[in-house]
């Protein structure tokens, strides 16, 4: 299960982000300039795998969360937030050793709600997509 990496994040622009807690556990989750917002990706480990051998789905969705929440808190002027609720469609198995991109947007915005979509991908292959919705909890921190 210990696929080599065959793509280097850092040498295609892409940064780590810091991150403490669970996300430090199982990250590093990476980040690009993508226009005026970011994607963001993953390289799957060993760590992340399942009994099949593939990346367990709680990996893809803890995933899917943190990078439509980012988007989220960008475009909630960095102000603290909440999951109110995560759907996540299982596509395709991601294999250990593949970089993991997801594509997130703001799909509409009320005063105290932010909903979301993602498209996380390998490539041009869809792995999972996901729609969600964030709750705004009020001053930046």
């Amino acid at each position: 299960m210990d696929a080599k990496h065959t793509f280097d994040p850092a040498a295609h622009g892409w940064e780590t982000y810091d991150a403490d807690g669970f996300i430090a556990l199982v990250g590093p989750f990476w980040m690009k300039r993508d226009g005026a917002g970011y994607r963001y990706g993953f390289i799957a480990e060993a760590k992340h795998h399942n009994r099949r051998g593939v990346v367990q789905g709680g990996m893809i969705m803890t995933f899917a969360d943190r990078s439509m929440g980012m988007t989220a808190w960008y475009a909630n002027d960095k102000k603290p937030q909440a999951t109110v609720h995560l759907d996540v469609h299982f596509v395709d198995a991601v294999q250990i050793g593949e970089f993991v991109e997801a594509s997130c947007r703001v799909v509409r915005r009320t005063r105290s709600l932010i909903f979301m979509s993602g498209e996380l991908t390998v490539g041009a292959r869809v792995v999972a997509t996901a729609n969600g919705v964030w709750k705004a909890l009020g001053k930046s921190e």
